[in-house]
């Protein structure tokens, strides 16, 4: 219903003349602000200023106006140097999908941003108008539908240029692989859908930083060009390049562009000129930049006074010559010009903003739990599809994934908007899951049919308790330690691992027995839970500050710890906050299960662990793979990298050993090279569990709050496998077995997704990757017959790559680079006769 009423409207008329003088004044002071003051051109400027002062009468300035302008004329026909930059000035409003308001209210904001720049289009034939955010057109269609083909009779004839190909302008570290795909297919295919266009760039002008996986999911997209503004707030080390390819951690690549205005709401003035002009790194080599003018966040876009700036300075001497131009046009003629550009290698990490991968975790939880269901229901579905004739459910499928994509933008899965957008987000979490569970319970009944076989459906990719991957078979029962007291200690142990907590709650030993090796280094207590203050020095909830880090409690002084059960307990209480923490070992890993009530305010929660050994980088799972980033601090860029993103897992390590630490839903982690009491190097592993920030939602984090964190020593394969198994536990249930829809022959190879094909073909998708970081050739084998079998992107179209059939019936081949990416489309499949 309606929060606000409009209660008053005034109309003005416009003096034309007068108005058109004011934008030639604008244009000329702002170079006497920016221009050499001791230059020629600055004082031909100020004499022409004086000039019209004294030309015009200020009893009548509607009638001395174009006096005026003609004293001006002569330095506004001053033309640019040769070697002026070329700015393609691109129309944008950058619409926050949420914020400091909730999704209804953006609804409102794209209709008044669009209405305002159809106006536009009409009076300036040269306009260009670029937007993103396909949720965005859908709530334009939904909501002003003829306002919406207006905007498609722009797009048809150039003038609207839908950009960015993804559902929304979405963070980029915390969604999974596959929903940063999906962001691409649902974005692309309603752009193809509604106006048969494809934009070719990516278009994040505001995310918290970009992820190393980011350039090969575009390319596979379609996309070849990438677009950011967001590096330019570093606040500690500034990227070398303005025009350049980003190589990400396959080797993927796209041509990036950061505008150097270092805005996306330029207004096209002399400040922000005179910044592009100052900035651009590729100066001497090339001339081509691009500059996004309108007003942006909360809306409304580009104005008259802009394009009159830029249609002032298309050839204006002190400036650089800009065009109303196009993205695409842009890129080409920067590509063009940039034969050899410069390539920065991994992630663009935002040195700020960091405390966005802890705040608003129950918006976090919600989306790592959401990508899990969405993969059991597309997976299960999909067998039931093909296996026993069910309808695939593909408008609920839809359904949910737009729900998910759209709190993936970059102000909500962060959790930097108010409390109204978190709220709105927990109770969109909470229908999804009820829908999508409502699906899976439906393709497994399917499947499992009217048996009474106690069973266990696994949607991982790797076997869990014997249960193969992607099967629905019987399960084994958990292996678990059974404690026992030992003096003051308390002991966990199973055949590969021990574990010894001491009556403060804290392990103070951590033996791998296979490889006859402590953990924890000697003296040294891991799983400690350090309470640290929290204040940052601006952007409450988007930042922690490195200083805060140096100082805080550890929570020493539980008010127990205690067996129960399989599990030793220990519970803190501090202030009016209750954390309970459960650790158990089973197959060779000690699992640490967190209940926590939280009612602390500007304060950070971190869990660490100290590692016997020397390492100086550390592997963090990323979309379709992970990273290795330097753990020491020999350089600036290093320093800054206090917390970094990673998904399930991290893993450090020496040659032939090394630690495993997966999660649930952790983003937020420090890990760094230092010197042991004994004088030796030691590895400190942190996880950052719960922040408290008080803006822009002074309740963020007050509440209940589930954690598991499991530790185990081994190597990435096995942190890859821990990381499947935190975020896909078996569901039980009765029936009659169902053997693996798909079977992968090595372990690096990852099936990400399995589903049937978007454009309701009954073609099953699969979507594999290398997960460990090597060359693999493996075999993949369906359970069901298919006629041939494609390469194809992201969008399920051929790219003309091809696979091999394998020696087994209903297999392919399948050969990998590192962390590649591939999607294969088995065309007409059907249950095996």
């Amino acid at each position: 219903e309606p929060l606000y009423r409009l209660e008053r409207v005034e109309v003005a008329r416009r003096d034309l003349a007068v108005w058109e003088l004011l934008q030639d004044v604008v244009t000329l002071d702002g170079l006497v602000e920016v221009l050499p003051r001791d230059g020629v051109r600055r004082a031909d400027i100020v004499h022409a200023l004086e000039r019209m002062v004294d030309v015009m009468d200020p009893d009548d300035i509607s009638g001395t106006a174009e006096a005026g302008r003609a004293a001006l004329a002569p330095a506004l026909a001053a033309t640019a140097a040769g070697s002026a930059l070329r700015v393609s000035a691109v129309g944008h409003a950058h619409i926050d999908s949420a914020w400091l308001w909730p999704t209804r209210e953006t609804v409102r904001k794209v209709a008044r941003t669009f209405a305002n720049v159809l106006d536009l289009l009409d009076r300036d034939p040269d306009f260009v108008f670029a937007a993103s955010s396909a949720q965005q057109y859908l709530w334009l269609k939904q909501s002003q539908p003829e306002l919406f083909e207006r905007v498609r009779a722009a797009v048809a004839v150039g003038r609207f240029r839908p950009v960015g190909g993804m559902w929304v302008e979405s963070d980029t570290n915390m969604p999974g692989g596959e929903a940063l795909a999906r962001q691409f297919v649902m974005g692309k295919r309603f752009f193809l859908d509604e106006f048969g266009v494809e934009s070719d760039e990516v278009w994040l002008p505001d995310s918290f930083g970009y992820s190393a996986a980011l350039p090969q999911i575009a390319r596979a997209a379609g996309a070849r060009y990438f677009v950011t503004q967001k590096p330019s707030w570093n606040e500690t080390n500034r990227l070398p390049y303005s025009t350049f390819e980003w190589e990400g951690i396959d080797g993927s690549r796209v041509f990036t562009h950061l505008p150097p205005a270092e805005t996306y709401n330029s207004d096209l003035g002399a400040l922000d000129l005179a910044r592009t002009e100052r900035v651009f790194s590729e100066k001497g080599t090339a001339r081509e930049v691009l500059g996004l003018f309108g007003w942006g966040d909360g809306g409304g876009g580009p104005t008259r006074e802009m394009l009159a700036q830029a249609s002032r300075k298309r050839d204006l001497e002190g400036s650089p010559r800009v065009r109303l131009s196009d993205p695409h046009t842009f890129f080409e003629a920067a590509r063009a010009e940039l034969t050899a550009p410069p390539v920065w290698v991994g992630e663009m990490y935002l040195e700020l903003h960091r405390g966005t991968l802890v705040s608003q975790q129950k918006t976090k939880r919600g989306n790592r739990h959401s990508e899990a269901l969405l993969r059991e229901a597309e997976l299960w579905s999909a067998a039931a599809s093909l296996l026993r004739g069910v309808p695939y459910p593909a408008a609920e499928l839809q359904e949910a994934w737009r729900s998910v994509l759209l709190l993936q933008f970059h102000d909500i899965l962060p959790g930097t908007s108010i409390a109204w957008v978190h709220q709105d987000a927990e109770a969109t979490y909470a229908r999804v899951a009820t829908a999508l569970n409502a699906v899976i319970d439906a393709a497994l009944r399917a499947l499992a049919g009217d048996g009474d076989v106690p069973l266990a459906a696994n949607a991982s990719p790797y076997a869990q308790r014997g249960v193969a991957a992607m099967s629905v078979q019987p399960a084994v029962a958990a292996a678990t330690a059974t404690p026992r007291r030992e003096g003051g200690l308390f002991v966990i142990e199973d055949a590969a691992l021990r574990v010894v907590i001491d009556g403060r709650g804290t392990f103070v030993s951590m033996r791998d027995l296979v490889a006859d090796r402590e953990v924890l280094p000697e003296g040294m207590a891991g799983g400690v839970l350090q309470l640290l203050r929290d204040t940052p020095r601006e952007w409450d909830a988007w930042d922690i500050n490195e200083e805060d880090q140096r100082s805080g409690t550890e929570l020493l002084t539980p008010v127990a710890v205690e067996i129960d059960g399989d599990a030793v307990v220990v519970r803190h209480e501090v202030g009016r906050s209750r954390i309970e923490m459960r650790a158990t070992v089973a197959d060779g890993r000690v699992d640490l299960a967190f209940d926590i009530d939280w009612r602390e305010s500007q304060k950070l929660l971190k869990l660490a662990f100290p590692l016997d050994l020397r390492a100086d980088r550390a592997a963090s799972e990323i979309q379709f793979g992970h990273l290795h980033r330097p753990i020491h601090r020999n350089t600036s860029w290093d320093s800054a990298r206090f917390e970094t993103v990673a998904h399930r897992w991290v893993h450090v390590g020496e040659p032939g050993w090394g630690i495993a630490i997966a999660n649930d839903v952790v983003y937020g982690h420090d890990l760094r090279t230092v010197q042991a009491p004994s004088n030796r190097p030691m590895v400190v592993a942190r996880l950052s569990l719960l922040r408290a920030p008080r803006y822009p939602d002074p309740s963020a984090d007050q509440g209940i709050h589930a954690f598991t964190v499991s530790l185990r020593p081994g190597g990435i394969p096995e942190a890859v496998v821990d990381g499947y198994r935190q975020s896909l536990p078996l569901r039980r249930l009765r029936g009659t077995p169902l053997a693996p829809l798909l079977e992968v022959s090595h372990p690096a190879v990852v099936v990400e997704a399995v589903k049937l094909a978007e454009d309701g073909s009954g073609d099953l998708v699969v979507r594999v990757y290398e997960a460990h970081g090597t060359r693999v050739h493996a075999t993949v084998t369906t359970a069901v017959e298919w006629d041939a079998v494609e390469v194809t992107d992201l969008l399920e179209r051929p790219t003309g790559d091809t696979v091999d059939r394998g020696a087994a019936p209903r297999s392919v081949d399948v050969h990998l680079r590192p962390f590649e990416l591939r999607t294969l489309r088995f065309r007409s499949p059907r249950p095996v006769a």
